[in-house]
């Protein structure tokens, strides 16, 4: 019998990551849609590397073993076996890398580098670089500073070697004194040649596109990385030298992404938040990442300069890194090796062209992005911003997109003379240099701000407007899965409740009371809020499943989320299925939970569906013996959701909206084509078919919207 009873959650996201790489290596994805997936995977890694591997890392340093936190491993131990197993991931990454190149051959598509340009190519490249790329170039000879320079986390470098005769006559006439300053630095020689070494490194710039598309000859069209027109061109770069040999490779480092908040009292939090991001750039190196081409004494040069050692991630990697620019790589277009873009649809009874509060004061509606349109949520806000009887608007705010609207229609309700408060989450992870930005410029129109809770993510997704009618006040208001974020609504699955229901808003706006005074604690009658009553509740909740089991009802739960890895709700979840309760998950990311074991999880199934939108609703749907209760919420059943963070989850009263939801669960779980079994080999098996016909439930689930939009039946 299988003793194991949790999977770490640091392999289980690990194993995450490889289904996002399953996707890249698919045949039946399209191909430029490969290239994106690969882009996804690696900023994946670079993020888990900045936050998860840097707060393992930081145990160990501090000589905490750590067992008690993952599963039995220490932290040493499970540093070493992520190493190797990220090792592996980017062994196959390149692999699927050089596969994706090969079959955008046969499509005339070349990705080629510094030794295949031809002639022609050649002169329009130094053009190029002598026009658009020197003047944004950052190169540092590094042998005799008496500080190594700052490398940033967010940038890709080539390390570069010359091997030097001397200098050109004229810059020798000139500079003598730089002259010396190299002969000072004899003990840098090459062994063989005796011959004198710099080292230097080029910062690649991010101002211009790392794919640079060259003129197509014929129906053959060319693309070239920007890291290998900078090798084209080493020589412009180094000519005051003279050299004997020139080569370049490229690194890259990851820095500890956490924040250290100044706690001195006379700073507002913006100011504790800005000069924290601004100091993260000289964060502790945590992985490095190298051209296994490059010399041995180059990287030895790197390594110890840069004060990476043993305790630090030191992966060998191919030509090239910060393969995260893959997302962004161009479409030539050739939109016939891209996926199909289903254009998002509208919500049956709602139209962007009539008054969406007087639809949301009769019934409840619900956008169900990207298969709905988004644009509801933004012409709600911008009703709201020029409706003469609104007096009051409320909301939170995690992630933004860039040049937002939804900012664009508070500042516009401000101007309105509207009371707009925002509370707008400072310490959203990569996202904080953005939301100071957006806060200033909030603050410069008068927008009231609030900053958070002191030791508590907010990561709520809620707003709520307040209406004069007559001579009461009205409340509409939205509850949301996902962020305010019209960008990420085009590529999340989050579902959006539209309401009115007076009793649910009440209990909203507590939540912005909770801002404003977090010593107390409300009540709330119908919402469910973190940190202080969602574990209570979902544990409520869990056992009234159970007894219904006991007594013989059938019953049933089904838990839609991006991650499961808090221990007391897993071992919950446990207690249910050996009850008789059966589970259905379909988890997207981390799963730390093990199904199908017998007398622990046998009544239970788990899957994770990767495909072209990224899985990010929570949905939670309890059977409760035929009258089933059902729930959207802004948390996972992770620890840092149920207790440090600010959730909110509402039920879901209006029966059509219930059956809605219960329907996009079911069609998620009749997956057969992108689901993967959640297991304790982490293995990302695909479900099998069987003789069951295909079943790729991101398809059907936008058919689903299409055909309820047309009046068709609903499977």
């Amino acid at each position: 019998m299988l003793q194991q009873r949790y999977i770490d959650r640091e392999k289980s996201w690990l194993a995450f990551n490889a289904r996002v790489l399953q996707e890249a290596g698919d045949v039946t994805v399209p191909l430029l849609d490969r290239m994106r997936f690969l882009g996804i995977f690696s900023n994946n890694l670079d993020e888990f590397f900045r936050v998860r591997f840097a707060a393992i890392r930081r145990l160990t340093l501090n000589g905490i073993s750590g067992e008690k936190y993952f599963n039995g491993i220490s932290s040493s131990q499970l540093l070493h076996d992520i190493t190797e197993i990220v090792i592996d991931q980017q062994a196959e990454s390149l692999a699927i890398l050089s596969d994706i190149e090969a079959r955008l051959e046969k499509e005339n598509i070349f990705t080629i580098d510094e030794n295949d340009v031809t002639p022609d190519q050649e002169l329009y490249l130094k053009d190029f670089f002598v026009q658009k790329v020197s003047p944004e170039l950052v190169t540092i000879i590094l042998n005799d500073l008496d500080h190594f320079p700052v490398l940033k986390d967010t940038s890709g470098y080539l390390a570069v070697k010359l091997v030097i005769n001397g200098f050109s006559k004229e810059i020798e006439e000139r500079s003598f004194n730089f002259r010396s300053l190299l002969k000072r630095n004899a003990k840098e020689t090459n062994k063989k040649s005796k011959k004198e070494v710099l080292y230097a490194v080029i910062e690649i710039p991010k101002t211009i596109n790392r794919f640079v598309v060259l003129p197509p000859e014929g129906e053959k069209q060319f693309v070239i990385m920007l890291d290998d027109v900078i090798r084209l061109n080493l020589n412009k770069i180094f000519d005051i030298f003279d050299y004997e040999s020139v080569d370049a490779h490229m690194i890259k480092i990851t820095r500890d992404a956490q924040l250290d908040i100044d706690s001195d009292l006379s700073k507002s939090m913006l100011e504790k938040i800005a000069s924290s991001v601004k100091d993260r750039r000289i964060g502790e190196p945590v992985r490095f990442i190298y051209d296994q081409n490059i010399d041995k004494d180059t990287l030895d040069f790197f390594l110890t300069n840069m004060k990476i050692d043993a305790t630090d991630s030191i992966i060998p990697g191919g030509k090239y890194h910060n393969r995260r620019d893959y997302m962004d790589f161009p479409n030539l277009g050739r939109f016939d090796l891209l996926y199909k873009t289903n254009p998002p649809l509208p919500i049956p009874g709602l139209s962007l062209d009539e008054n969406i509060m007087k639809k949301i004061a009769v019934k409840d509606y619900m956008v169900s992005a990207p298969y709905q349109s988004y644009s509801y949520v933004i012409k709600f806000l911008r009703e709201a911003a020029l409706d003469p009887a609104v007096t009051t608007i409320k909301i939170t705010l995690y992630r933004l997109a860039k040049n937002s609207q939804i900012i664009s229609s508070l500042i516009n309700a401000a101007k309105n003379g509207k009371k707009v408060t925002v509370q707008i989450e400072l310490q959203a992870r990569f996202d904080e240099a953005s939301n100071i930005f957006y806060s200033e410029q909030m603050q410069m129109e008068g927008i009231e701000l609030i900053f958070g809770v002191k030791g508590l993510k907010v990561h709520s997704k809620i707003c709520v407007i307040e209406r004069l009618e007559g001579s009461k006040i009205h409340r509409y208001g939205i509850i949301s899965t996902g962020n305010f974020n019209e960008s990420t609504a085009k590529v999340y699955t989050d579902v959006t409740l539209f309401t009115a229901h007076q009793k649910i808003l009440k209990d909203v706006s507590k939540v912005f009371e909770f801002f404003e005074i977090n010593y107390r604690i409300y009540n709330y009658q119908h919402i469910i809020t973190s940190p202080h009553f969602t574990r209570n509740k979902f544990n409520k909740l869990i056992n009234r499943e159970i007894a219904h089991a006991k007594e013989g009802n059938t019953t049933y739960m089904k838990l839609k989320m991006n991650s499961l890895s808090d221990i007391e709700m897993i071992d919950k979840l446990y207690e249910a299925s050996n009850a008789g309760v059966n589970i259905k998950l379909e988890v997207r990311g981390i799963c730390s939970l093990i199904p199908g074991i017998p007398g622990l999880s046998e009544n239970i199934e788990a899957i994770s569906i990767v495909d072209n939108y990224l899985e990010h609703s929570r949905i939670y749907i309890f059977g409760n013996a035929g009258d089933p209760e059902v729930f959207i919420s802004s948390a996972d059943m992770m620890t840092r959701n149920l207790d440090g963070r600010v959730e909110v989850t509402c039920p879901i009263y209006d029966e059509d909206i219930k059956r809605e939801l219960i329907d996009n669960f079911d069609l998620g779980w009749q997956g057969n084509v992108k689901a993967r079994l959640h297991s304790h080999l982490l293995d990302n098996k695909y479900r099998q078919r069987g003789n069951k016909p295909i079943f790729r439930a991101q398809l059907e689930t936008y058919n689903y919207y299409k055909n309820q939009l047309e009046g068709g039946e609903i499977n």
